[in-house]
């Protein structure tokens, strides 16, 4: 997929050197996301340092397999108490693929119900889809605005690994002058959230360490932002 001239300017002008911590609590492929990060512009450490991961620009919780076992490992490193504290200051936090699916208020594993950070209202459930697990390359649905998808064409495509995933977004906003969150949709089987860009914490389902130009552009807009 090709970018424009005026995006690639754009990202470049607005990434700077931003100070991004990779949080390194044994729950994620770390070593592809500094790849992706330095890439974007970003100057990366991957740590679990309690000062560092409060400290820097941008924290990314990367995830990978069960949701209980990302949930445990991310307490034992105190992950849990440093995405509150970073979002009660407005600290930008990202996650990825588990990395967002603990975002939400639970995980149903195997029927078993695990706890999430309850960022956001809603449960993590198995895809509803003849192929499980989602793995390739698919599309996504953005909605108009958003920041994390700018400079990227409509049929861009995103690396997807997963067998479980939101499909209902619960989440209201009651008071006028708050922002809506912009939720972003993709489909497997049936659809299911994607992408969530809400204030200070945005996280995809998706990998975009591992999807090419298009994961590099949206990354760069993230860093851009911080």
């Amino acid at each position: 997929m090709e970018l424009s001239t005026a995006s690639k300017e754009t990202g470049s002008k607005k990434t700077g050197s931003k100070k991004v911590v990779v949080f390194d609590y044994g729950f994620g492929n770390v070593r592809s996301a500094e790849r992706a990060l330095a890439r974007a512009g970003a100057d990366v450490e991957i740590t679990r340092d309690f000062d560092a991961a409060m400290n820097a620009d941008g924290l990314l919780v990367p995830g990978v397999g069960a949701f209980a076992a990302c949930m445990k490992g991310l307490r034992a490193a105190r992950g849990d108490w440093i995405v509150d504290r970073r979002l009660a200051g407005g600290r930008p936090v990202m996650g990825i693929c588990v990395g967002m699916q603990i975002l939400f208020a639970r995980g149903i594993e195997h029927g078993v119900e695990s706890e999430g950070l309850d960022e956001w209202p809603g449960a993590v459930e198995p895809l509803q889809a003849d192929i499980v697990p989602h793995m390739g390359w698919n599309t996504v649905e953005a909605p108009a605005g958003s920041e994390l998808f700018a400079g990227l064409d409509a049929d861009a495509r995103f690396y997807f690994v997963h067998s479980y995933a939101v499909h209902d977004w619960t989440l209201e906003t009651r008071n006028e002058a708050m922002r809506a969150p912009k939720v972003t949709w993709s489909t497997h089987g049936k659809p299911f959230v994607a992408a969530v860009e809400n204030g200070a914490l945005w996280a995809t389902q998706f990998h975009p360490e591992k999807s090419g130009d298009a994961g590099a552009q949206l990354l760069t807009n993230w860093i851009g932002t911080l």
